[in-house]
């Protein structure tokens, strides 16, 4: 106790980070519009995967069923939807701060 009260009246001693705190490599950061780019390949593969799907079910594959083929086109469909919606507050928030004044 003695020794942290001597601490205390000494001043503010240097606080030590935790090792991965203390990293000397830089934070990976990707751009907005990479983040975006990369959300649309994704929507856009998991519509391929689905149109594939579809196409192998048709031809009559043996490996695919209905059910993975409607899950898979529920899943490109709610991707599509999400993706939609970002989209649609981006151009909110875009006409937004174009009405703002300079």
């Amino acid at each position: 106790m003695k020794a942290l009260k001597g601490e205390v009246q000494q001043g503010v001693r240097q606080l030590e980070l935790p090792s991965e705190i203390q990293s000397d490599k830089a934070p990976d950061r990707t751009g907005f519009g990479t983040m975006l780019k990369s959300a649309v390949d994704q929507v856009h593969e998991q519509q391929q995967v689905a149109n594939n799907m579809r196409e192998s079910y048709e031809r009559g594959d043996p490996g695919i069923d209905l059910p993975q083929v409607m899950i898979q086109a529920q899943k490109a469909s709610v991707s599509f939807q999400a993706m939609v919606q970002v989209r649609n507050r981006l151009v909110s928030a875009y006409e937004e701060i174009s009405k703002m004044p300079i």
